[in-house]
């Protein structure tokens, strides 16, 4: 067996060639297997489209049969059914016509309602027809026939379709009535059993003429002409000759049924009389009203004559046939509506336009445009004018006025732009609402009066001032009633009051003014009121409860009054008091310093001591005084600084002395320390206030520390124009409820159980400070001890000036 082998640079080209050879026959085997396929296919849709057009086939025979059924079914119904399925389509009748219309086979002719219906009837049937049919509401009703029948009436909505079912009950307005007189019935029996079934107006006469027996149908068309009988017997429709001549005319016409004439009631009957044995019957009815002819397409009223008019208004109209058509317009339709009057000259369907206007963007948004489309053009049904708003996407609203054109079937538009009067309506009833809720809102009582005495205008409070009934002053009452129910209200002065105010509000000065007063009620209440006069002529009324502010009032100033005099008798007090003590506390203390002197010999440790506290004593008494004496002298406002050019190491020094007066004799005493600044401003104040405020920083650190503990008096500039100084102690500290306290008067505060001082130091300290436009700031230090600060102005004189 021999072996080949094929290299692949020589495989290559031999593999090429063959498929080459292949591919035309691979190309018309997959076109043939497709051409296959596809008639394939073909034949099998085909014979499913003939499939489903026989079906379809069956399917529309089967409904045709079965509408031939149903339109059979309904022909055989004692009712009639009219169907409006288009606007521009004559309604489908269906059913005996002659059910509702005696001897009527024109299917039309129902649609005549003024022919064969009462005229109130057969507008309200053509109104509930036109709502059916633009904005499809349903209705069910019963109409009166002309013979007297009542006819049922049911209008409904079927697949966009509007179908009204009438159908005649058989029954009368109202039963067969007799009078006392009809009870004498003649005979025949038989011809009242016959009449009594007639729908005409029917009747039996005596031998004399006399009416002696009148059906259901005779009494409802006496009263449509407004015949009135006397009582107990039914009106007569025909007068004393017409009645001599029927019976001339039925004794002429013995040998004969029946005779028939014209008479001139209500626009003409035709008259049946039947003569019979002992008196006579008869019956009328109208005749049948025939429809005019329709006047050729061709014929068509004219309204050019319309034209000029139509043109000289500023309000938008245009006027469409019946087929649709614009046939007239304005030149303030055309602007209106943003429309090309070439365009409109054309005469274009109003499909077109309301299209037109649609794309444009002109017209009201609706979420189904042709349901909203189609139930504008049933306008071309209307029988009466119609008015509907539009509200534009540009923000304008049109009233849409759309008026059927008498004798072309067609429809006049009018389009009234109510942009600005809805505007001005709207701007009107807001601010309406606000001033009812703003008045509504106040305290005050508000009556406004017209010109002829009448409440015009109120508020809520008016009728809870006065306890008047809402209703009653809902119905605008004259002033008079108001006084005499306010005067059933308040039995005391109420009509006394009012016929006050009444004087006010009638008087008819041309140079009047508005008045304003106090009512003081016997209940106890006060009321405020104002009379302003409006400029139309009108008065406005005003009435504000001031009983419990003036109360308030009164009480406030009685006790600012005591407060007045508790002051200035504590005032008096003081100064009488600090006067009265400085006598006796003057010969204290110098014969204390007598004692102390040795003059009178010498005296032991223990009678020193007790001079000691003797000496102390008085000179804190002293102090206390002092200070009283200058509160008094700045309450009264007569206070006043004498700044000078101090050394403060000077005041610091009188301080010190003073405070070591008041601590004499203790045995342990606290330890001062003093730290002042360098080169501190000239320091310009009044000396001997300083020298207090310092004493009194010192000696409240003293007291507020323990025994032997160290008090700091710091000095240092603060800016270049102000000195601060402050006080530091190491103490038990002040809380912070009792800060604000401490600068109080006659506030002596009790730390840890030990009462301080009469509590008249830091509140000097506050005063003099003050009056030397300073600050004074007291602050706890950690984690004992108070520190305060007192920061003055180191020019006093200008600091004062400044303020000034």
């Amino acid at each position: 067996m021999a072996l080949t082998t094929v290299t692949p640079a020589l495989g290559a080209p031999i593999l090429a060639a063959s498929m080459s050879g292949v591919a035309p026959y691979a190309l018309m085997l997959g076109a043939a297997g497709f051409g296959l396929m596809g008639s394939m296919m073909a034949l099998r849709w085909r014979r499913e489209a003939e499939a489903a057009r026989a079906d379809a086939s069956e399917r529309v025979g089967a409904m045709r049969a079965a509408l031939d059924e149903f339109e059979t079914l309904l022909s055989g119904m004692p009712e009639v059914t009219i169907i409006w399925r288009d606007t521009g389509i004559e309604p489908a009748v269906l059913g005996p016509i002659s059910s509702l219309l005696p001897g009527e086979n024109r299917a039309h002719a129902v649609l005549e309602f003024r022919s064969w219906l009462e005229d109130d009837a057969a507008r309200s049937l053509a109104a509930r027809l036109t709502d059916l049919r633009i904005e499809g509401k349903v209705f069910e009703t019963s109409v009166t026939a002309r013979d007297g029948r009542i006819i049922r009436a049911t209008g409904r909505l079927v697949g966009g379709a509007a179908v009204v079912r009438l159908r005649s009950s058989g029954a009368m307005v109202e039963p067969p009535l007799r009078a006392d007189a009809m009870t004498r019935l003649p005979s025949p029996a038989e011809a009242q059993g016959i009449l009594a079934n007639l729908t005409i107006p029917a009747w039996l006469r005596d031998k004399d003429g006399v009416l002696v027996y009148t059906n259901a149908a005779y009494l409802h068309f006496t009263r449509t002409l407004g015949l009135k009988g006397e009582r107990g017997t039914a009106p007569d429709i025909f007068d004393a000759e017409a009645r001599e001549r029927h019976l001339k005319s039925l004794e002429d016409a013995a040998d004969t049924i029946a005779f028939t004439e014209q008479h001139h009631l209500a626009g003409g009957l035709d008259l049946v009389l039947f003569p019979l044995s002992g008196g006579s019957a008869g019956y009328c009815y109208l005749p049948i009203a025939r429809p005019k002819s329709k006047e050729p397409e061709n014929n068509e009223p004219d309204l050019g004559h319309l034209t000029t008019v139509i043109d000289a208004l500023a309000t938008p109209i245009a006027v469409f046939d019946k087929r649709r058509q614009l046939t007239h317009y304005n030149t303030a339709y055309a602007r209106f509506w943003g429309l090309d009057t070439g365009w409109l000259n054309t005469a274009p369907d109003e499909k077109a336009i309301l299209d037109r206007l649609r794309t444009q963007g002109m017209l009201p948004a609706e979420t189904d445009y042709r349901d909203w489309r189609a139930k504008h053009l049933m306008s071309y049904a209307l029988t009466s004018p119609r008015e509907v708003p539009w509200y534009l996407p540009d923000g304008r609203s049109a009233n849409v006025i759309a008026a059927p054109a008498t004798g072309t079937g067609g429809v006049i538009y009018v389009f009234e732009d109510m942009t600005e009067r809805l505007e001005l309506e709207t701007r009107h009833n807001a601010l309406i609402h606000v001033q009812r809720e703003t008045l509504n809102a106040l305290s005050e009582g508000v009556a406004v009066f017209g010109t002829n005495g009448r409440l015009k205008l109120h508020n809520p409070r008016l009728s809870l001032l006065w306890k008047l009934p809402m209703n009653t002053l809902g119905s605008h009452p004259h002033i008079d009633d108001m006084a005499r129910a306010c005067g059933e209200t308040f039995p005391e002065d109420g009509k006394r009051i009012w016929a006050d105010l009444k004087q006010r509000i009638i008087d008819l000065n041309p140079t009047r003014s508005d008045t304003k007063g106090r009512i003081s009620r016997a209940d106890g209440r006060l009321l405020d009121y104002a009379v302003v006069r409006l400029p139309d002529g009108q008065t406005m009324m005003t009435f504000v409860d001031v009983s419990e502010s003036a109360n308030y009032e009164r009480v406030l100033k009685e006790r600012n009054e005591a407060l007045i005099a508790a002051d200035r008798l504590k005032d008096t007090f003081v100064q009488n008091v600090s006067y009265e003590l400085r006598s006796p506390l003057t010969n204290i203390i110098g014969f204390a310093d007598l004692l102390a002197s040795d003059e009178f010999g010498p005296l032991n440790e223990k009678q020193r001591t007790y001079t000691d506290y003797i000496r102390s004593s008085s000179a804190n008494l002293g102090l206390l005084i002092d200070n009283i004496l200058d509160l008094a002298t700045v309450d009264a406002g007569i206070a006043q600084l004498n700044p000078e050019v101090l050394d403060i190491f000077t005041l610091i020094d009188r301080a010190r002395a003073g405070m070591a007066a008041t601590f004499v004799g203790s045995d342990d005493p606290v330890d001062l320390t003093v730290e002042v600044e360098d080169n501190l401003p000239t320091f310009v104040a009044d000396g001997t206030r300083i020298v207090q405020v310092l004493y009194n920083l010192l000696s409240n650190a003293a007291r507020f520390s323990d025994p032997g503990s160290e008090v700091r008096l710091k000095v240092a500039a603060r800016g270049p124009d102000r000195i601060a100084f402050a006080v530091e102690d190491d103490g038990v500290g002040i809380p912070e409820d009792m800060r604000n306290a401490m600068f109080q008067r006659f506030e002596g505060q009790s730390v840890e159980g030990r009462q301080r001082g009469a509590g008249l130091g830091l509140a000097i300290v506050k005063t003099f400070v003050n009056l030397h436009g300073g600050t004074v700031l007291i602050e706890s230090r950690e984690p004992r001890g108070t520190r305060v600060t007192v920061i003055l102005p180191a020019n006093a004189a200008l600091a004062l000036n400044a303020g000034e």
